[in-house]
């Protein structure tokens, strides 16, 4: 990996549900301005790094350091105070409010007028199909324009390191491809750091500088892009294709 400034670092992060340990020492690091993937199957541990990542679990042993700071076992709404926002698997939208009520939420911690409004018209130009649609009921969108909502959500705390949990979930190839475009284009038109947990494998190597595989609660592989993408073994062993 390129040697930039380490914007995030997890080290030996276990994290338990219950009795069951679903982490067993995680060990990661996401340098400024990149996009890097968790990769794995159901189960691997991806949801529960990043859910550990943004308050939402609590580390039972190991260290979440962001920029510079400890993190770990912080709540929910200091790590987005912090500049740490997510778009949860699920989406988890405000179904009974509109498309612009959604986005507003994103914005309500906000009081620079000037970045609020770049930051809006930048959500309208990666995903034109909100701004036809923000009088429309969040909960009667497809399923694609669902994600975009929570991502652009997302977006628009102003993080500066942005999470995204199963951006593809549910969606058709065509879909997929759209949102990972524009998951390139926030990252390439801002600079906005992306950690994205995705089982589409090769969508996500195509688009993310650097992976994770973990497997069971364990990181099993790390690599370049480009190296995970070409090693047809690894694709096999650890991801499930030929």
């Amino acid at each position: 990996m390129e040697r930039k400034m380490i914007m995030l670092k997890v080290s030996d992060l276990q994290v338990y549900y219950g009795y069951i340990q679903a982490l067993f020492g995680i060990n990661l690091e996401v340098p400024k301005g990149n996009i890097i993937v968790l990769l794995g199957a159901n189960g691997a541990g991806k949801s529960t790094t990043l859910r550990a990542i943004s308050g939402l679990l609590k580390p039972r042993k190991g260290t979440i350091e962001f920029q510079g700071q400890s993190i770990g076992g912080l709540p929910p709404h200091k790590i987005v105070e912090l500049g740490i926002a997510m778009a949860p698997e699920g989406r988890e939208l405000f179904p009974n409010l509109t498309v612009r009520d959604n986005l507003e939420a994103g914005q309500y911690t906000r009081t620079y007028k000037i970045e609020k409004k770049e930051d809006w018209e930048r959500v309208i130009q990666w995903f034109p199909i909100l701004g036809e649609r923000m009088t429309q009921l969040a909960g009667t969108l497809s399923g694609g324009e669902q994600q975009m909502l929570a991502i652009s959500r997302a977006f628009l705390t102003h993080p500066i390191l942005l999470l995204l949990d199963e951006p593809s979930l549910g969606l058709s190839p065509l879909l997929v491809k759209s949102i990972f475009q524009s998951i390139s284009k926030m990252n390439r038109e801002t600079g906005l750091t992306i950690l994205l947990a995705e089982q589409n494998v090769r969508m996500a190597l195509s688009t993310a500088h650097y992976g994770y595989v973990l497997e069971l609660g364990r990181r099993t592989l790390e690599g370049e892009n480009k190296v995970l993408l070409e090693n047809n073994e690894v694709l096999s062993s650890y991801l499930g294709f030929s």
